[in-house]
C-alpha cells in the first residue's frame, strides 16, 4: 500500500466559525469502551515438562523387558500413599472412559510418541479416564508383549497418573488398560 503525503491546509478563524454556525449546536458522543482483551494462554507447567522429559530419557534408558517378568496376563498401579478403593473401582469399571487410543500396528517408538501426545491432549481437556489398547502381544513372539510393556513402564513413571488397570473383559481385557489421570 502507498501512502501519500496530503498536505494540511490551514483553516482561518473566520471559516470555522462559519462552518461551526452552519452544522449547529452539536453534541459529544461518549467514550467508546476498549475493545476487551483475548485471554491470556493458558500456563504451562515447567515441571509437568521436566517429567515428560525425565520419563522419556528413563524410557530410552531401562530396558522393557525387564518388566515383562513382573507381571502375568493383567496390569495394576496405584500410586503410593493412595486408597486401594480406588484401584478397585476403576476396575470396576466406575469410571467413565472420556477417550480411548489403540496403539495397533505401532512399533515402540511409534506409540510411546502417540501415548506421550494423546496424554498430553486429555490434561489439556480435562479428561481424568482414558482407555489405551495395546493388544495382548500375540503376534510379537519370544519377545513378549512388547507394546503392553511399554505401557505399563510409561504409565508408571508419570506423575500424573493416579492408577491404571488391564481393562474389564468386554472393553478389552488384558489388552487395554483404563487409566485415571490427576486433575
Amino acid at each position: 500500500m502507498i501512502r501519500r503525503y496530503i498536505p494540511r491546509t490551514v483553516v482561518s478563524d473566520a471559516d470555522a466559525a462559519l462552518f461551526r454556525e452552519a452544522i449547529g449546536p452539536v453534541r459529544e458522543l461518549d467514550p467508546v469502551a476498549p475493545a476487551p482483551r483475548a485471554a491470556p494462554p493458558k500456563p504451562e507447567a515447567r515441571s509437568f515438562q521436566r517429567d515428560e522429559e525425565e520419563a522419556l530419557r528413563l524410557s530410552h534408558e531401562s530396558p522393557f523387558e525387564a518388566a515383562l517378568d513382573v507381571f502375568g496376563e493383567s496390569l495394576e498401579y496405584l500410586r503410593d500413599g493412595l486408597p486401594p478403593k480406588l484401584l478397585k473401582r476403576l476396575k470396576r469399571g466406575h469410571f467413565s472412559v472420556q477417550d480411548e487410543l489403540d496403539l495397533h500396528r505401532m512399533n515402540r517408538a511409534q506409540a510411546e510418541a502417540v501415548l506421550r501426545m494423546f496424554l498430553a491432549e486429555s490434561r489439556k481437556r480435562g479428561w481424568r479416564c482414558l482407555r489405551i489398547v495395546h493388544g495382548k502381544g500375540l503376534g510379537s513372539g519370544e519377545a513378549g508383549p512388547v507394546l503392553k510393556a511399554m505401557v505399563d513402564r510409561f504409565l508408571r513413571l508419570r506423575g500424573d497418573v493416579l492408577a491404571f488397570a488391564s481393562a474389564p473383559a468386554r472393553e478389552g481385557g488384558s489388552g487395554a488398560v483404563v487409566v485415571l489421570l490427576a486433575d
